[in-house]
């Protein structure tokens, strides 16, 4: 069994095409939550015994954590940029290093959704940002790297 700690996983953005995509490891983010949900059908017959019966039905998925606001970061430019143009941006949210053999996580064209920023008195800016797969021809998927 191999665990992996938060502080190993890692959050990239892709600098060229989707095909043959360049990986860029986006460094000024914290408290990465990766969230994986679908939604429900029921899907009770009689035949159930008196229980419910749920069947999966569309996935879901969004990506919230934290950036330090920090405007000579790339990383940070590219996210802020694609909220406020209203693009998306190519990501992967990995349990590790994107070029190691088993590493996975999410790979999807996201819209930005929220870019809050906090300015807590005693502490660094920053910015909380939701990430949310956008509409593309290219669908979410669950990257292994073989």
């Amino acid at each position: 069994m191999s665990i992996r700690l938060g502080m190993e996983a890692k959050v990239y953005r892709n600098t060229a095409t989707w095909e043959t995509p360049t990986w860029v490891e986006i460094t000024n983010v914290r408290d990465v939550t990766l969230n994986l949900e679908t939604g429900e059908a029921d899907v009770t017959t009689r035949a159930n015994s008196g229980w419910r019966a749920t069947a999966a039905t569309l996935k879901e998925a969004s990506v919230e954590f934290e950036m330090v606001w920090d405007t000579a970061d790339a990383g940070f430019t590219a996210i802020k940029d694609a909220f406020f143009n209203g693009t998306s941006i190519d990501l992967a949210v990995m349990d590790g290093d994107i070029t190691q053999t088993g590493t996975q996580g999410l790979r999807a064209e996201f819209s930005i959704t929220s870019f809050s920023r906090s300015e807590p008195l005693e502490e660094a800016i920053t910015v909380s940002v939701t990430a949310k797969p956008a509409y593309s021809v290219n669908a979410p998927e669950w990257m292994v790297v073989p």
